[in-house]
């Protein structure tokens, strides 16, 4: 079960998310940190623990209000060998490929960016595009054929649950499980609530590859201890 760490960048510093309420995220404080900027909450979060992967969501980007790629390169710069999912707000197969350029980028479609379903269908196949599929309550953010029709769905897909992200009510265990029964083989990763090691290992059984997490380890539920042990087995 692999654990994924977060960091929301808007205004070049990291927030933390509230129930996808982007309106109401504030600069973080963190016992990881010194400060809210992204280079020095990734370094907190990779002294508590040597992270393969941590995904970043440049909400300004997604937000076309501007973006924040200089402190992503940054953070490649300092830790080299860490795999990096961005989500830029990803509209256009060119927008994608330019993401891909970097050696250390992963990048994010989120289907909240992604109108045009068919402009994206040549990534499914590339092996470093992951598709992030977007829900806020009930309601799905973007084209229902992402949803609906996993021919458009590449290796990795992740099921984000953003009415639960930073909120403390637990993952969506039963809609990750739902998607990992469709997936054919792909991974599927959970993002949004989770609060410690009992929802891991829930969504270990429901199918889950791994799970995105930010506030659990911000507010020390998920412990240096307990990456240890998830890492050994």
């Amino acid at each position: 079960m692999q654990v994924i760490p977060v960091i929301d960048i808007r205004h070049g510093a990291v927030v933390r998310a509230i129930a996808g309420r982007r309106d109401e995220y504030a600069p973080i404080e963190t016992p990881l940190a010194p400060s809210c900027a992204p280079l020095d909450v990734a370094c907190g979060l990779m002294a508590l623990h040597s992270f393969e992967t941590l995904y970043i969501a440049d909400l300004d980007a997604i937000e076309a209000r501007g973006e924040n790629s200089g402190a992503i390169v940054r953070i490649c710069e300092a830790f080299p060998k860490l795999r990096l999912w961005v989500d830029a707000g990803i509209r256009s197969l060119d927008e994608a490929r330019d993401r891909a350029q970097s050696p250390c980028v992963d990048p994010v479609i989120g289907s909240e960016n992604c109108a045009d379903v068919a402009s994206l269908e040549p990534l499914r196949n590339d092996s470093r595009v992951i598709l992030s599929l977007d829900y806020l309550g009930e309601r799905f953010l973007g084209n229902p054929l992402l949803q609906d029709c996993d021919a458009f769905w590449p290796e990795r897909v992740i099921v984000m649950t953003l009415a639960r992200v930073g909120a403390g009510a637990g993952p969506d265990v039963a809609r990750v499980a739902a998607f990992a029964k469709r997936a054919k083989g792909r991974r599927v990763y959970a993002a949004g609530g989770v609060r410690g090691m009992e929802d891991l290992h829930a969504l270990k059984v429901a199918g889950a590859a791994g799970a995105l997490v930010a506030t659990a380890l911000h507010d020390g539920r998920l412990t240096r201890e307990d990456l240890l042990r998830l890492a050994q087995k």
